[in-house]
């Protein structure tokens, strides 16, 4: 797990359920399943757990129906190559702001907008405008606006974007070097 994929607990400790969350939980479930299928349980037995995790995963499709209705579908549409720079737009602008999984492969499509990478860059999961920070069809402005988060190490990864202004990237650059430098001596 990347340590983007944190999401910072709200005060009562609690964690929010997002798409991120609900879709890991599925996934693993179904692998699971498959370990079930593939052991050497008793017949009864064996019906009754199938039963039991075929439950909890039709559970979790519903819980991410209901974060985005059609979503396994939507996930479908992005994880397509095809898809269109608009589909995806549009996509991202209907999309809920806890639909973290669906918001974050958008931010990872080749053909993602500049536009839409704007708006993405403002998301709060940090993985959502990691992704931004280094994709090639981010703008300079939403890249100069990424390296100023003091909340993340964003600047790292926009000093290695193409698209990042030469002064800029110079400036990141020299930073990278300064840190070397400190850790060398330190």
């Amino acid at each position: 797990m990347r340590r983007a994929d944190l999401v910072r607990l709200p005060q009562d400790g609690r964690a929010p359920r997002t798409s991120q969350i609900v879709f890991g939980e599925r996934q693993h479930l179904l692998r699971v399943l498959d370990s079930i299928e593939k052991s050497t349980l008793p017949a009864s037995r064996l019906v009754a757990e199938r039963r039991a995790i075929e439950s909890l995963i039709h559970a979790r499709t519903k819980e991410l129906d209901a974060i985005n209705p059609g979503w396994d579908m939507k996930v479908g549409v992005v994880l397509n190559a095809a898809t269109s720079s608009d589909a995806l737009d549009l996509m991202s602008r209907q999309a809920p702001p806890q639909d973290f999984y669906l918001l974050r492969l958008i931010s990872e499509h080749p053909k993602t907008s500049s536009k839409t990478l704007s708006r993405l860059a403002k998301h709060p999961y940090a993985a959502i405008r990691e992704n931004v920070a280094r994709h090639p069809n981010a703008d300079a402005a939403t890249l100069s606006r990424l390296c100023k988060d003091r909340t993340q190490p964003l600047w790292y990864l926009v000093a290695f974007n193409r698209n990042t202004p030469a002064s800029l990237r110079d400036k990141l650059q020299a930073r990278m070097r300064k840190l070397g430098e400190e850790q060398k001596t330190a």
